[in-house]
């Protein structure tokens, strides 16, 4: 019988919900292989070593969709950070990095459906459940949602189509996305999972009135 934590978090005041498992007891692992986190660090001599070398841990996933597998990797929490600072990523909650900080995150997307009511349910469910601080675009396509960070994301293994108010493309092992807080989504529209490693950096956005203000008039 598999046994599942429920984490439950305060996020922007609006309540989260998400199963968090264990790489032993999550329901999705044999989709795709367990992502194997390496961790460095240096002794108190100063030679450098391997600190961690296992499966990593932080798991979150949405019943309404399955197959559908976050694994948060890594994060930081100020820019420059600390080399030797202290692992946080189990704490990490919703889809934005800490505030100066960065967030590295694996997720797994099964194919979708063809049917977009069944599609935007399941996004619905996974947004408000899993990333209620993005600012997601209800009234357009299923997933559609921006974020106030500069994404680097990499296609690790099968396709998906990066999708955006005006126009998409494919994208396929190897290929690289440089997001730019801009409105999008991703659908898999193959029939097999697809891989794909994010790494989210918090920046400002000259279209917010408060960044605007902050960073952006002298522009």
């Amino acid at each position: 019988m598999i046994k599942m934590n429920i984490v439950t978090a305060a996020i922007l005041g609006m309540g989260l919900s998400v199963c968090v498992h264990s790489a032993e007891t999550d329901p999705t692992a044999g989709h795709l292989p367990d992502i194997r986190r390496i961790v460095t660090g240096n002794n108190s001599q100063g030679d450098s070593y391997i600190v961690e070398d296992a499966p990593a841990k932080a798991i979150l996933t949405v019943l309404e969709r399955p197959g559908y597998r976050v694994v948060n990797v890594w994060r930081t929490s100020a820019a420059p950070s600390l080399v030797n600072t202290a692992d946080t990523v189990s704490e990490q909650r919703g889809i934005l990095p800490p505030k100066g900080g960065t967030i590295l995150r694996i997720i797994d997307f099964p194919p979708e459906s063809k049917d977009l009511s069944v599609l935007r349910s399941k996004l619905d469910a996974t947004f408000s459940q899993m990333y209620p601080d993005a600012d997601y675009q209800k009234s357009k396509y299923p997933g559609m949602h921006q974020t106030h960070t500069i994404d680097y994301a990499i296609i690790l293994e099968g396709e998906i189509v990066a999708k955006m108010d005006q126009g998409e493309t494919l994208m396929k092992e190897g290929d690289i996305l440089i997001q730019r807080g801009t409105d999008h989504a991703w659908v898999n529209r193959s029939n097999k999972t697809a891989r794909v490693a994010f790494v989210l950096i918090d920046a400002v956005s000259c279209l917010v009135k408060a960044d605007v203000d902050r960073f952006c008039s002298h522009r």
